[in-house]
């Protein structure tokens, strides 16, 4: 391929699976058709091809949680360092000022980092705002959203406290947004606004992800919301959940059951929950991060997401699903594959997504990163990426590194007080 993205594709030779095959692919339109191993006959194909020697091929990165609307908004606010209390209200005083142009900036620019990184798909909660209007964040979202859909998949879902009425949430909802949002735990009566968020969803017909038990301790909704979605037809999510990862054995896995018959997804969001939780303890601070291994053993859908990207909630971040995926193996104790599944086909599967990868019959959707393996790729995370959206390039990234190359040892001289210089070479990848 030499043309500039968006670039359909029908081929990709010479691409290595995470199992560690190296196949070539032939790709329909958005659909894979067939993966074989490198050098077999593919289907009769015309159109541009992508020789991928050198990387790992996966499926698309997907973000099941995001926050664009508040994305990159750290330097401007200079929020205090703290816990989610801090957090929100920072958050909210920033909030009253909020212009619709700067949030779609803001968003903008968070979005294309992650399609850089391999992302093609992204559902992102927007604050119904205090004040006059409330939807600013919801229009910038929408044009985003309408703006990228070339490119990427958005998902929007209206994010209101319990002070937000039924009638805010109705107008969201009214302008484009998707799902119903909430965090409950949160308000004065947890399961009256639990039971209010799942009414207004029912109402309109629309799916539900809330934030949920976003606290090592506190009120307990997740248990609630599971007995009261169960049966129902629409999709469901609960982020964050991390009051989970300080239950025992015998206390979590009556939990899991419910939430796995209720088919709940539970989305679990590292990078955010280990900078918020645990500020109250002066020793062997807790990771604070959704047990989705237990949970997946106990057929729980599980997923992973970044959250937030350089806002109160987050100082750092770098738009990255190789980033979650490496502090799910860090600080989650998942094995890389289960890891890269959790922001990938895992994520897709919690939003309710089409299955996607390197798979006969799935969605186009595809990242090449330059690695030998998937360890490699996950560890390195090298920047150096090709991604594809429903069959066509939509991003690719080189990278060129210049490195001073080593001298070997002198030769020892009659003279060992005088060694000589080394001499300084470059050598270029």
């Amino acid at each position: 391929m030499s043309a500039a993205p968006p670039v359909s594709i029908t081929a990709i030779h010479n691409a290595r699976l995470a199992s560690g095959a190296l196949v070539d692919i032939a790709i329909d339109g958005d659909t894979v058709v067939a993966v074989v191993p490198s050098g077999s006959p593919l289907p009769e194909t015309s159109g541009e091809t992508l020789d991928l020697t050198g990387y790992v091929v996966t499926a698309a990165g997907a973000e099941p949680h995001a926050h664009l609307d508040k994305s990159q908004s750290w330097d401007a606010i200079r929020p205090p360092f703290g816990d989610l209390e801090r957090a929100i209200e920072s958050w909210h005083a920033f909030a009253m000022t909020l212009d619709e142009e700067d949030t779609l900036d803001r968003a903008r620019s968070t979005a294309l980092r992650m399609l850089a990184s391999g992302i093609t798909a992204v559902r992102t909660h927007v604050d119904l705002l205090r004040g006059e209007d409330a939807l600013t964040g919801v229009r910038a979202l929408v044009r985003l959203r309408d703006e990228l859909a070339g490119l990427m998949d958005i998902e929007l879902v209206a994010l209101g406290g319990p002070t937000v009425p039924d009638a805010v949430f109705e107008a969201a909802l009214d302008a484009g947004i998707d799902l119903v949002g909430g965090a409950p735990h949160l308000a004065d009566d947890p399961i009256a606004d639990l039971e209010r968020l799942i009414a207004l969803a029912r109402r309109r017909d629309v799916g539900l992800d809330l934030h949920t038990d976003e606290s090592l301790a506190g009120a307990d909704t997740l248990a609630a919301y599971a007995r009261a979605v169960t049966g129902w037809h629409r999709p469901r999510t609960a982020g964050h959940c991390v009051r989970l990862s300080m239950m025992p054995t015998e206390d979590l896995a009556p939990l899991a059951e419910a939430v796995r018959a209720a088919d709940i997804g539970v989305i679990a969001l590292p990078i955010t929950n280990l900078y918020l939780q645990g500020w109250d303890a002066a020793h062997a601070v807790p990771r604070g991060i959704a047990p989705i291994g237990r949970l997946k053993a106990a057929g729980v859908r599980v997923a992973a997401g970044a959250d937030n990207v350089r806002d109160p909630f987050n100082p750092v971040g770098r738009c990255d699903h190789l980033e979650t995926a490496s502090l799910l193996v860090a600080a989650g104790h998942l094995a890389p594959e289960d890891a890269v599944e959790a922001v990938t086909t895992g994520a897709r599967d919690v939003m309710n997504l089409p299955l996607a990868g390197p798979v006969p019959g799935a969605r186009a959707d595809l990242v090449a990163v330059r690695a030998d393996s998937l360890g490699e790729a996950v560890a390195f995370a090298s920047a150096d990426r090709v991604v594809l959206h429903r069959g066509r390039v939509v991003a690719r990234t080189t990278v060129s590194t210049r490195i001073a190359a080593p001298t070997a040892p002198p030769a020892p001289t009659a003279d060992a007080s005088a060694p000589a210089l080394p001499t300084l070479v470059s050598t270029g990848k």
